[in-house]
């Protein structure tokens, strides 16, 4: 979930070429490991502590939680990486020339690692019975799943791409901007699909639980509606102005 800083760190062609900058791609590396596994752990936590206490979260808690999470990270990590934690994110953003795509394997890799390590310390502090499935199951049928994870996620690139790569944009706010979208689409697709949005936090609760229904949903559906996502916003922000994107503009960040 890209800036420009000053001469020396940032080089951005104009038509949404790739952006270049000094971060190593290792300390990128790290910093999606961290975030991605902050996320599942904060996100999925509260699922489970709202499961093992009567819902006292309740359903607007859990999506805040999730909101804020978001936020923070992306404030905290998005000059660093560009605070994808999410390998749909990573993907659409190459697709638009915007991110180097020999970089998404390692990348997918570490948002698939921090997920699977947070989904990890998450059954161990929640075990025996209050260890809970953190993952996304469909509520409903598999069309009604994939459906909905497709326009969730067609929201959440649209909003990214929006706030993130548009100069015209009030980018100081553009974490802001993802959060709220987060925190909105969890609220409304929160029970019916577990509002993923994102192949890693699907997989890696997968992985650990052991458990696979309906997880190729989230992770071909959701890959998709980015691309849509992105795509569609590129098509309306077309200007004959030089592409530019302002400092605090972070989702982009990390080529």
């Amino acid at each position: 979930m890209g800036d420009i800083l000053d001469s020396n760190d940032v080089v951005l062609k104009v038509d949404d070429s790739i952006i270049e900058d000094s971060v190593p791609l290792l300390q990128k590396l790290v910093a999606e490991v961290v975030g991605t596994f902050m996320l599942i752990f904060v996100g999925c936590g509260v699922v489970v502590t709202n499961l093992n206490n009567d819902n006292v979260v309740t359903l607007p808690g859990v999506a805040i939680v999730w909101g804020l999470a978001v936020m923070v990270l992306a404030y905290s990590l998005g000059h660093v990486s560009g605070a994808h934690f999410n390998p749909a994110v990573t993907i659409a953003q190459a697709s638009t020339k915007r991110f180097p795509v020999q970089q998404i394997p390692t990348y997918i890799i570490a948002q698939l690692f921090g997920s699977i390590l947070a989904s990890v310390v998450l059954k161990v502090i929640f075990s025996d019975k209050e260890n809970r499935f953190v993952g996304t199951l469909p509520a409903g049928s598999n069309l009604q799943a994939f459906v909905v994870e497709f326009l969730i996620t067609f929201l959440l690139m649209f909003v990214i791409s929006g706030v993130g790569t548009d100069n015209r944009a009030v980018n100081e706010l553009a974490a802001l901007a993802v959060g709220s979208t987060v925190l909105l689409v969890v609220l409304f697709a929160g029970p019916i699909t577990g509002a993923s949005m994102n192949p890693a936090r699907s997989l890696g609760p997968a992985i650990v639980h052991h458990e696979y229904r309906g997880i190729w949903i989230y992770l071909v559906s959701p890959i998709l509606g980015a691309l849509a996502g992105t795509w569609t916003y590129t098509f309306i922000r077309y200007t004959n102005k030089p592409a530019t994107i302002p400092k605090s503009a972070s989702f982009l960040k990390g080529a």
